[in-house]
């Protein structure tokens, strides 16, 4: 018996599992539609059928072969490529049935689940920290560079750059959404992320009917929607650059959405749909219910769900990760409601790593606080961008032993990071954790809010609520 490619594979074996990719089903969002009293047809586009499970199972193929093509990838070659997760399964799929190697870069923001995922297809994978601008050497764009010019026989797709990315939605996904409508397509909405499938998508659409309205949906501080590329937490989505696929001619609205409506709202589709999708697919899902609303009955409303919510389990499906990060609410008196009691809450109170330790003695003194906590860029921050903490005894000790430290940057006498707590979590829940803490960073829709001291929470409870500050507004 010899071995290789049989000649007569019965009609329903496929050759390999790329040829699975694409094809994938469109569903009605039949409870969200009754719940939200849409009048409109809300349909999904399940790419976690994929068999990388995500919609970017379809530019790493088409990106690969074009560079076979191209010669730009030989024989025996490394693929080398900073991705969040999705990009790095489908490319490892692909490389893996045509016999090449893999290191990915991804940030610390990325789920412990998605690296894992990449590992088990064979990959290698290195991990940078986020809160680092672009052209820092440790950021995940720099160190890719790096790694692409030290590898030999090394080829970078660079999906944000890459023409095959938004091609291969020209070629696949724009004629499959219009074939499953049967041309009705009236809206599209999908994350805005690398861009190519927004922009493949639309291209393809707007040549069949130059009035279906393509919708970007995008995390709230992305560039796409006006912001500055941070702070969000929402993964796979947004950037902090416009890469070379974003065609804003193309698309008629762009939707801005938060963490928290992201999260929440990824959670209420598996609850209600039974469909577990990710955090970037609640943020297109939101972004669908607010157009959807506004539309027709004769609309059909097609939102693209990019990947499942398996890679999320640790996070947004996880319940403490979520109350620890502010984003849910217990049902006791909670911090939040304290915090309102005592006069709200002003600006969070910081340094920079770089200020000196004169500066933040200074600030100490003026605003009556013995913690600050030290963060990278500037207001709001993410809970990533939080360095540590500086302490007025730590800083006193280390003036009293050499007064020049008081002209150090504070990273030189920085301290570890302050426990965590979310706003929305009951107030006996801060009392024990500040049996072995001396403060607590309060973090609020995965943002700090301020610094939770032991006397603060003596003021709620002496005071009966009513008055008090909290040291760090």
């Amino acid at each position: 018996m010899t071995t290789g490619e049989p000649t007569d594979l019965p009609t329903g074996i496929a050759p390999s599992v790329l040829e699975l990719i694409g094809n994938t089903p469109l569903v009605r969002l039949k409870r969200l539609s009754e719940e939200e009293g849409i009048t409109a047809t809300l349909a999904m586009k399940m790419e976690t059928t994929n068999p990388g499970g995500s919609s970017k199972d379809r530019p790493a193929l088409q990106m690969i072969l074009d560079a076979e093509a191209s010669g730009d990838l030989l024989p025996g070659g490394t693929i080398v490529e900073p991705t969040s997760g999705n990009t790095g399964v489908g490319l490892a799929i692909v490389a893996a049935q045509r016999g090449y190697h893999c290191i990915f870069v991804m940030t610390d923001k990325v789920a412990p689940e998605k690296v894992d995922l990449l590992r088990a297809y064979g990959a290698e994978v290195v991990v940078c920290p986020v809160a680092v601008p672009p052209d820092d050497p440790e950021s995940y764009y720099s160190v890719a560079e790096r790694l692409v010019s030290e590898t030999p026989n090394a080829y970078r797709p660079n999906q944000y750059a890459n023409p095959s990315n938004p091609a291969a939605h020209v070629a696949t996904t724009g004629p499959e959404l219009w074939r499953q409508t049967d041309g009705r397509l009236t809206h599209f909405i999908a994350g805005a992320g690398t861009c190519g499938t927004l922009t493949g998508v639309a291209r393809y659409l707007k040549e069949q009917d130059p009035g279906v309205r393509i919708i970007a949906a995008d995390p709230e501080g992305s560039v796409y929607s006006g912001g500055s590329g941070r702070p969000y937490l929402v993964e796979g989505v947004g950037e902090d650059f416009f890469p070379d696929a974003w065609q804003e001619n193309l698309y008629d609205d762009i939707i801005a959405v938060s963490d928290a409506e992201s999260f929440s709202m990824a959670r209420r589709v598996a609850r209600t749909e039974g469909i577990l999708v990710g955090g970037s697919g609640g943020m297109v899902v939101a972004a669908a219910i607010k157009v959807a609303k506004a539309a027709g009955p004769d609309d059909v409303v097609v939102v693209l769900n990019p990947d499942s919510g398996r890679g999320y389990l640790s996070k947004v499906f996880n319940d403490d990760w979520m109350a620890n990060f502010g984003f849910t609410t217990s049902g006791g008196r909670t911090l939040a409601d304290a915090l309102e009691q005592a006069g709200g809450m002003q600006d969070l109170l910081y340094v920079n790593p770089d200020d000196t330790v004169r500066h933040a003695i200074d600030l100490m003194r003026t605003n009556g606080v013995s913690q600050l906590p030290v963060c990278k860029n500037t207001p709001p921050f993410a809970e990533a961008e939080v360095m540590g903490a500086v302490d007025e005894l730590v800083l006193m000790r280390a003036a009293a032993d050499d007064r020049a430290t008081l002209d150090l940057p504070v990273e030189e006498v920085l301290g570890p990071r302050l426990p965590t707590i979310g706003i929305g979590q009951e107030v006996g829940l801060a009392i024990e954790a500040l049996r072995t803490a001396t403060a607590l960073l309060v973090l609020g829709g995965g943002r700090p809010c301020c610094v939770l001291t032991r006397s603060d929470v003596l003021g709620f409870l002496e005071l009966g609520d009513n008055s008090g500050g909290v040291e760090g507004d």
